[in-house]
This record gives structure tokens, sequence and C-alpha cells, in this order.
């Protein structure tokens, strides 16, 4: 082998190393930008996390029932009757004691 030859390999196996290493660089440069775009789309689903269908379903049976409170107390309180005797609680709890 002449000199030559082994310097052609050495600058040809330097240029295959250097374009190896531009390569990998690439894409690392690639997987360092997908992984960052990913915590960002994590760190906006951890921020605003999807409603659980049950507790939705709780909040709209308790919204029904205060609005049905509130439709109660807006209403007009009905008059006594004329011939209701006038029977607290506290007699009745007395009564039943």
């Amino acid at each position: 082998m002449t000199a030559e030859s082994v310097s052609f390999r050495i600058t040809r196996s330097t240029e295959d190393l250097a374009q190896t290493v531009a390569a990998l660089s690439q894409r690392l440069v690639k997987l360092e930008q997908r992984l960052a775009a990913l915590e960002l789309q994590l760190n906006r689903v951890a921020a605003d996390p999807e409603p659980d269908p049950e507790d939705l379903l709780r909040l709209d049976r308790v919204a029904n029932l205060l609005a049905d409170c509130r439709s109660l107390l807006e209403e007009e309180p009905t008059p006594p009757l004329v011939n209701a005797p006038d029977v607290s609680w506290a007699d009745r709890d007395a009564e039943a004691a």
C-alpha cells in the first residue's frame, strides 16, 4: 500500500464520519424539537384536564336542584287554608311525644 492510498482511506473515513455526525446532529435537533412540542402539549393537557362525564352529570343535577329551589323561593306564598287548624311544628312534636 502506498502512502497515497492510506491517506485517501483516512480522508474518506474522516469524511464519512463527518457526514454521519452531521446526520446524527440533525436527527438530534429534530428529536429535541419533537420532545419540546410534546412537553408543551402535555403541559397544556395537564393544565386543562378533561372533565369527568360523571362529575358533569352531578353538576347538572345540582344546577337543576338550585333552579328548582330558586323558583320555589320566587313563588308567592299560598294563603293559609281557612278551615285549617293553626298548629305549629312544636305543637306537633309535643303531640307525637
